[in-house]
């Protein structure tokens, strides 16, 4: 007997600054009433982004982690997309995709959304929300809460590009512990196996031993600037041979003079 399925879904949302103040912090509960949409292959549903620090910091992340990680084909590296992870959740003016999330032991390719009863049941392994006025209250509350209970995604951080507040968390127990920073201030993330830190105003990732992650370009700017300094020694180095040579011309025609005037061809000499 063939058996029919109706999946709802629930996409995340962030609330605009400009939208409609509400009377009260949504729960858990509110967002997880029953909607019936059809299953299938869904597109993601986000809104445009705060600014474009924030749009210019998610596309850092994740150009990022996929270089670092680009000979890898077992991870999923994404921001701003809507993920569906409910037969029973309430479409949400709140409660919306996630900033940057990745995905660990998956395929490798390109999704229109992120769909968790197409995917295996896997939900994000690490998630980064981007703070704003509109939405802080939202990322440090209901979504927190849901990343935790929900979710279980073991690694949680909001990185504010504004002011550079910058918060982590690993789930210990069911619950999420506060990571403490090192002395520079960078986070470890346990599922990335890499820490997070704030270098030059933006949210970077640095290797366990402590580099700074790169792009190629990055790399290719600083082949250029060590190529630019060697050459920069190469002629300093060329200028004090240029120099020491005039010096012992002038010291040999002054030995030279010298010698004519005592009566002496300096030609006979040398």
């Amino acid at each position: 007997m063939q058996r029919f399925v109706t999946i709802a879904w629930i996409q995340i949302e962030k609330v605009s600054c400009m939208s409609q103040p509400l009377a009260t912090t949504p729960s858990l509960q509110d967002v997880t009433e029953s909607i019936i949409f059809p299953p299938g292959d869904i597109y993601s549903d986000e809104p445009p982004l705060e600014s474009d620090l924030h749009r210019e910091q998610i596309d850092l992340l994740i150009r990022l982690i996929k270089w670092w990680w680009r000979d890898r084909q077992d991870f999923y590296a994404t921001g701003n997309l809507t993920i569906y992870f409910s037969p029973k959740q309430k479409k949400s003016a709140e409660f919306r995709g996630p900033d940057f999330f990745v995905v660990l032991d998956t395929e490798k390719k390109d999704r229109k959304s992120w769909v968790v009863w197409q995917e295996n049941g896997k939900y994000p392994n690490v998630i980064i929300e981007m703070l704003s006025d509109s939405t802080a209250s939202v990322d440090k509350g209901l979504k927190k809460q849901i990343y935790q209970n929900t979710f279980r995604t073991p690694d949680y951080f909001w990185f504010d590009p504004n002011n550079l507040e910058f918060q982590g968390f690993h789930i210990v127990d069911g619950q999420y512990q506060e990571l403490a920073p090192t002395e520079l201030g960078w986070l470890w993330s346990q599922q990335l196996d890499m820490y997070l830190g704030v270098e030059s105003g933006k949210l970077r990732f640095f290797t366990p031993d402590g580099h700074l992650v790169i792009l190629p370009e990055e790399e290719a700017n600083q082949q250029l600037q060590q190529a630019n300094q060697q050459l920069q020694q190469t002629n300093q180095q060329l200028q004090q041979a240029n120099q020491q040579l005039e010096q012992e011309r002038q010291r040999a025609a002054i030995l030279a003079e010298r010698l004519r005037a005592a009566g002496i061809d300096p030609e006979q000499i040398f």
